[in-house]
């Protein structure tokens, strides 16, 4: 049991160690619910863009995204910030991304990574996996959900809003 513990602890600071540098966010297209094509990187010029990864399988996802719900409006009116949650589900279950979205009534944008290109650019393994971006530049990233973790969130958004 301390083996795993110490293992998970070594991960989690290599984790962090390697997110604490800025770099290059990747610049593709991506579609929405509604098929209309966004560039990702285009968005993040006019301000910081908050992106959540999830799925419709990861129960750590629907916690983050439920508690960024009850508070998205706070963050756009403090920061301006744009938010967007992309789903890394793949063709056989994308289908439930849209009645998902509908039924939790996320009031954001949702846009699809069918293909997990976006997700191997960013070589993370699984989500949740969050980050702020801000002209071009990946300035925070944090892999995985605690409860509470939406505050930590919000606080690096503040830090890269104008």
């Amino acid at each position: 049991m301390a083996k795993k513990l110490f293992s998970i602890l070594l991960l989690t600071a290599a984790v962090s160690f390697s997110f604490g540098q800025e770099s290059r966010f990747p610049d593709m297209i991506l579609s929405d619910l509604d098929g209309n094509k966004v560039d990702i990187k285009a968005l993040s010029q006019d301000g910081p863009v908050a992106i959540s990864f999830w799925a419709t399988w990861c129960g750590p996802c629907m916690l983050e995204l439920n508690a960024i719900n009850e508070v998205i409006d706070d963050w756009v009116e403090e920061t301006g910030v744009k938010f967007y949650a992309i789903s890394i589900d793949d063709s056989k279950t994308v289908n439930r991304v849209r009645p998902m979205v509908n039924g939790k009534g996320w009031d954001f944008n949702i846009l699809l990574d069918t293909n997990n290109e976006l997700k191997r650019m960013l070589n993370f393994s699984t989500p949740p996996f969050s980050l702020v971006v801000k002209n071009g530049e990946i300035v925070y990233q944090h892999l995985g959900y605690q409860p509470g973790a939406e505050d930590e969130f919000f606080e690096k958004i503040k830090e890269h809003s104008n």
